[in-house]
């Protein structure tokens, strides 16, 4: 008797995924071990064409981006990654080259990242293709790195550079020039989450997370679970040399370097006598890290800093998913 479309499908691309615990993805669920002394991380991500990605978007690229937003979240957590489950509901018609493509991508990055699919669902829907990544991972007890925490005098550390996300989405869409050798649009395509550095600055760093919406959005989410206000120099963002070419000639993009989000780089508090300590455990991690601003007393409010050391006002934040 042949399998139903369904199980055909998980079985031909989906199947050759299937990492321990997993049961070849033949049972309704997965069956795994927690490494001992360890605790449990979870968090979820979803993509939906047309939003969170371009349908003319490389399948790899969609299927790596998916699963590296979500190891992003473990990043921001401190944590290293176990598993993963995932649903899929693609679009009607959908060409089975694309989902081979797609699966291409995840193997790629499973290898590159250690970790393996655990199970999930698939279904058909008139459209738009939804593609949903439930993330695993552990981390030591006393070691996670939460949004709560910052304090007052704290320093404000992002990782990498900022802004390359939301620029190369514009790149990508016709509305931007000038990426010479395709950067912003990689970067947009192909986050990169900082695993080394989040486990790194784990039991150093006072709060952390990872920027998704926007850097001044999020450092606002950081800002009430604290407590407290925060003040930035956009002067001291770190920016990669395509996007400061960019902001260089039309300074107007300079709020969407700020708002724009997709970024997926580690945004944490630590306080201002561990500078050297962050730097050294950045420096073994891999991972370049700058002091951006500082925490202060006051409001959960943002303040910005332009170019030219004036206050810079803003009309959004960054990203609503809503």
């Amino acid at each position: 008797m042949s399998l139903p479309p369904e199980f055909a499908l998980i079985a031909r691309h989906f199947r050759p995924l299937a990492g321990e615990g997993a049961l070849d993805l033949a049972d309704d669920a997965a069956v795994l071990d927690i490494p001992a002394g360890r605790r449990l991380v979870i968090a979820a991500d979803a993509m939906v064409e047309g939003v969170h990605y371009l349908p003319d978007n490389p399948p790899d690229s969609v299927g790596k981006k998916l699963l590296r937003v979500n190891l992003s979240d473990l990043a921001a957590m401190g944590a290293a990654p176990l598993g993963y489950l995932m649903t899929t509901t693609f679009a009607r018609g959908i060409a089975d080259d694309w989902i081979a493509g797609f699966v291409r991508g995840l193997a790629e990055d499973q290898r590159a990242f250690g970790l393996g699919v655990l199970g999930g669902d698939t279904a058909a829907t008139p459209g738009p293709t939804c593609l949903s990544l439930t993330i695993l991972g552990t981390v030591a007890p006393g070691a996670v790195l939460t949004r709560a925490g910052a304090q007052v005098g704290d320093e404000i550390w992002v990782s990498g550079t900022i802004g390359d996300g939301a620029l190369g989405l514009r790149v990508l869409q016709g509305s931007l020039p000038g990426d010479t050798g395709g950067h912003l649009a990689r970067r947009y395509r192909l986050p990169e989450p900082r695993l080394a550095l989040g486990q790194a600055i784990a039991g150093l760093a006072h709060a952390g997370m990872d920027v998704s919406d926007g850097l001044v959005q999020d450092l606002g989410h950081l800002c009430r679970a604290g407590g407290c206000g925060a003040e930035i120099e956009a002067a001291l963002v770190p920016l990669s040399l395509p996007a400061r070419a960019l902001v260089g000639a039309d300074p107007a993009l300079l709020p969407v370097v700020l708002t724009g989000g997709d970024d997926y780089e580690l945004l944490f508090a630590a306080a201002a006598g561990d500078a050297a300590a962050v730097l050294a455990r950045a420096a073994a991690a891999g991972v370049p890290v700058t002091r951006i601003g500082r925490f202060v007393p006051g409001k959960p409010e943002v303040a910005v800093r332009g170019l030219d050391g004036t206050p810079l006002a803003l009309s959004r934040g960054g990203w609503s998913h809503f």
